[in-house]
């Protein structure tokens, strides 16, 4: 299995995605995982050892729904998507440091960039899986984590819209200075990865680029189950 998804990751239009993500701060990518995959992320929810905390959304006032952390050592299938999908994206989050006049700079390899959140003490894996039942939700947010994050992350839908679940819609959120907000209604199909901003891109105006901040969500599943694998590139604090 691992070989077929790294074969279907080097067979994607990077060039297309990447143009995409940088004129829109996100980009679809469909098919990505096999059905396969799909139904053993899902089946691995119940195996405990694998994650490090269980949240109850509810109790933060998150949204409604439960997620779990993973620990390392991560499943490799996730380690191959943070390391190859980072190489391909991290050209554009320095292209957005330079539009936007930043002085941040990301490495070029994954593993350097876990090195730059050791570094600050983030050392915990913010990989985890999301489930949401008939009334769940996410309320909107930024996945940040302390004070090293690349400004990109991915979710991959793990179940089928419309057959599954309906509703559970994935919602982006652009906060246009001095106008209203904007949302980007997003409803992907089993298989599919979404890669986004984790809080902002620069649109360019009249005179030169300027930051819009961004957050995401998922609407109110109407029925079903919905699951969902995120995969943030930085790692966070204990």
């Amino acid at each position: 299995m691992m070989e077929h998804i790294k074969k279907r990751l080097a067979a994607q239009d990077w060039p297309s995605i990447t143009a995409t993500l940088h004129d829109n701060g996100f980009a679809v990518v469909n098919d990505v995982l096999t059905k396969e995959a799909c139904a053993a992320l899902i089946a691995g929810y119940e195996t405990e050892a694998a994650y490090r905390k269980t949240i109850q959304m509810e109790r933060y006032r998150f949204g409604r729904g439960e997620y779990k952390y993973f620990q390392y050592p991560l499943p490799d299938l996730i380690t191959a998507f943070r390391e190859r999908v980072y190489t391909e994206i991290v050209p554009v989050a320095n292209r957005w440091m330079q539009e936007l006049a930043m002085d941040t700079r990301f490495p070029a390899t994954h593993p350097e960039m876990k090195a730059l959140c050791r570094e600050q003490g983030q050392e915990q894996p913010t990989v985890l899986i999301l489930k949401y039942g008939a009334g769940g939700f996410n309320t909107l947010h930024q996945d940040l984590y302390g004070a090293v994050y690349f400004p990109m992350q991915l979710v991959l839908m793990l179940n089928r819209s419309g057959a599954d679940y309906t509703g559970g819609e994935f919602v982006i959120t652009e906060q246009i200075p001095r106008a209203q907000s904007k949302a980007n209604v997003l409803q992907p199909d089993q298989g599919a990865m979404i890669i986004f901003t984790t809080n902002f891109r620069p649109v360019k105006g009249s005179k030169g680029y300027y930051r819009v901040n961004m957050k995401h969500g998922v609407s109110p599943l109407h029925s079903g189950s919905r699951y969902s694998l995120g995969i943030i590139f930085h790692d966070g604090l204990s």
